[in-house]
């Protein structure tokens, strides 16, 4: 099925100059092409990106628990294992202070997609087989805000963004839950365990807006529309080229 992401994620990649491929992101219950290969969440974001890879991630290929239960193939952890949990976090990754911050990280956020899919798809767009759920951008800053841009170019409104929790949460779970495009760094372990290049930001588009969003570059400035300044800005500026 070639269908209209695959043109959408070439203009954005010229446009924006995007150097890594733009994701597409699948939740399904069906079985789907793609490599059945043991692999992080945050990993396989950055093989789809990077690499061009397509990875079925499900119960048996996630390697990180946390990573299963923030995008839903597995419950979030109760009783003992939450305690094992908290205890990782404030005294093994030390993310976060103690078990009162632990706390509020993971009830103040938003809520993970349990149940919502037996797997996920990650694959690139360009190549993707049907329509995605969420694109994924794995860009820099330039890059992130001219697609935040594009993205509440006709409406306005600013994206409810979560930066903060795992990247897998920000990336894919608080999107897929809630529809909102999102921003965001990612957490500090992933990074560094998977060696993302330090100027990287994630920006996931909830699939239903990539149509707005392109149709805005040749209306927005963040896109091809030239700006058009009044001459005492326009002579402001020179000065202060």
């Amino acid at each position: 099925m070639d269908g209209p992401w695959v043109e959408e994620s070439k203009k954005l990649t010229e446009v924006l100059g995007l150097t890594r491929k733009p994701v597409a992101v699948t939740f399904t219950n069906d079985e789907v092409e793609g490599q059945h290969k043991k692999v992080w969440i945050c990993r396989a974001m950055k093989l789809a990106a990077e690499k061009g890879e397509s990875l079925v991630v499900d119960t048996e290929t996630s390697i990180c628990q946390g990573g299963s239960w923030h995008c839903g193939l597995k419950p979030p952890p109760e009783q003992q294992a939450r305690r094992e949990l908290q205890k990782f976090l404030t005294k093994g990754e030390k993310l976060t202070h103690s078990i009162v911050s632990f706390h509020r990280m993971m009830d103040l956020g938003s809520k993970p997609p349990t149940g919502m899919a037996d797997r996920i798809l990650f694959e690139p767009l360009e190549s993707s087989g049907a329509r995605p759920d969420l694109a994924l951008f794995v860009c820099n800053g330039e890059q992130a805000c001219r697609l935040i841009s594009l993205d509440h170019f006709w409406d306005g409104k600013p994206p409810n963004i979560e930066l903060t929790g795992s990247l897998c949460h920000a990336a894919i779970g608080y999107p897929a839950v809630t529809g909102n495009t999102n921003v965001t760094f990612g957490d500090w372990t992933a990074r560094r365990m998977q060696k993302y290049d330090p100027d990287v930001v994630f920006v996931t588009i909830p699939y239903e807006r990539m149509q707005n969003l392109v149709a805005a570059i040749e209306e927005c400035s963040a896109g091809t529309a030239k700006v058009e300044l009044p001459s005492n800005i326009s002579s402001l500026m020179e000065e202060n080229e």
